[in-house]
């Protein structure tokens, strides 16, 4: 592929106001040995918008004593209010990827990753109960200012490219399931999933021409975190994507210790030259980060046709 790209402009996002909705748990099911379905319900959800693929929202969590009764819900600046509160009243937020919802019946569906119990989500779900309260932060269907690019919260922007890649860990399983269950009928590509355990591989349905592979690290890489994914990739790049014409784009190194390991490319506004594949790798940010570099310095994907997410480091429990 050339590293040649001209970006054409004139799509807008789709703009919507972020509000906080009340919800409590309807049901909580077990799905193999890592994942937890909670579905959560409330009539606010009604105005919730629903935009799909991996789109994300916040989880407001209970703070021990005084609940949730200290997140600032009025005003379109709740976040800096909520951030001015102090430690003891902030309620925790965690970030999640919406994995269902159904506005016509106020419910949505999130799966956790649930292993441990460091982090305030992993804390809290381990010991939810239907009926238990929560707050999600999410698009207000009520604000909804149309146009042809996506709505806040949504990365996945593959354009007009004719084949996609999906890679992720289980923390981002919800997301490309989502993503997968959303595509259309004719679309090409792969997708790699790595999880703990063979139970942890989830139902999935795929178009005809999306193979799905399923990587459990007990069986492939002695427990270690995205030896499986790595490995998967490259062996599938060196296989299925031609060789560049172009020079390896440089990359500015990213510290995935210390920076903000996301970047993802706009794909909605088209481009002069169509990228043939779309590459979405999200997870453990040391992996996402190595895999990213493989795909453009050594595999030849033009870097804006690679969105890169880092939602979590190891070593540094934040769920």
């Amino acid at each position: 592929m050339s590293s040649a790209r001209t970006t054409a402009t004139g799509s807008t996002p789709t703009r919507v106001d972020f509000t906080s909705f009340a919800a409590s748990v309807s049901r909580i099911q077990r799905l193999g040995n890592t994942f937890v379905r909670v579905t959560f319900c409330g009539d606010e959800l009604a105005d919730f918008y629903a935009a799909g693929l991996d789109q994300r929202i916040k989880l407001i969590f209970p703070v021990e004593g005084t609940g949730l009764g200290t997140f600032p819900r009025g005003g379109a600046d709740w976040f800096s209010a909520w951030r001015e509160l102090p430690q003891d009243e902030r309620c925790p937020m965690r970030t999640y990827t919406v994995r269902a919802a159904r506005p016509e019946l106020r419910e949505i569906d999130i799966d956790f990753v649930a292993h441990g119990d460091v982090g305030p989500a992993t804390r809290w779900v381990n010991r939810a109960r239907v009926g238990d309260n929560l707050l999600l932060v999410g698009p207000d269907a009520r604000t909804l200012v149309p146009g042809d690019g996506p709505v806040g919260g949504v990365e996945f922007r593959p354009g007009s490219a004719t084949r996609v890649l999906l890679a992720g860990d289980e923390t981002a399983a919800p997301a490309i399931c989502s993503i997968v269950e959303s595509l259309s009928a004719d679309t090409c590509g792969q997708v790699f999933i790595e999880v703990a355990t063979e139970a942890d591989i989830l139902p999935l349905r795929a178009p005809e021409r999306v193979s799905v592979s399923w990587l459990a690290r007990e069986r492939r890489s002695n427990g270690e975190h995205g030896a499986a994914l790595g490995r998967a990739v490259r062996a599938w790049a060196s296989e299925m994507i031609a060789p560049g014409d172009g020079a390896a784009e440089a990359l500015t190194d990213v510290d995935a210790e210390v920076d903000i390991l996301w970047d993802v490319p706009n794909g909605f506004t088209g481009t002069e030259q169509a990228p043939q594949l779309y590459a979405w790798i999200a997870g453990e940010a040391g992996c996402i980060k190595e895999l990213r570099r493989f795909l453009v310095r050594d595999a030849g994907i033009h870097r804006d046709d690679v969105a890169f997410m880092g939602y979590w480091r190891a070593g540094r429990p934040e769920n």
